[in-house]
């Protein structure tokens, strides 16, 4: 599994859009359970927004969710800086990936 990170900053007054934009992604996610896509989303105090994402296959499984699109659509606008795309790999997890129950609400 290939793995990326992104990190990007997101204007004081869309932060809350944002959010809830991330967690329409999850809701959909929940929905489709696409078997080869892992994602993570946090939240940083400082208003950045890093995303950690898992695929094997094809990435439409994730970027082809409307709720996905409506997340990227205005993205550009929402953010008050460049996004950063990396691609990472893991080189340990205690049980930070699995089964994760803290979930910031929208």
């Amino acid at each position: 599994m290939g793995y990326n990170l992104i990190r990007y900053g997101v204007k004081d007054a869309s932060i809350a859009d944002n959010r809830a934009l991330v967690a329409k992604v999850f809701e959909a996610l929940d929905q489709t359970k696409p078997q080869y896509v892992r994602y993570l989303v946090l939240e940083l105090e400082t208003g950045e927004f890093v995303h950690l994402v898992g695929q094997d296959k094809d990435s439409s499984a994730l970027t082809g969710l409307d709720a996905f699109k409506a997340f990227s659509a205005d993205h550009a606008e929402r953010r008050s800086g460049p996004l950063s795309r990396s691609a990472a790999k893991i080189v340990g997890n205690y049980r930070m990936l699995t089964d994760a129950d803290e979930v910031m609400p929208a």
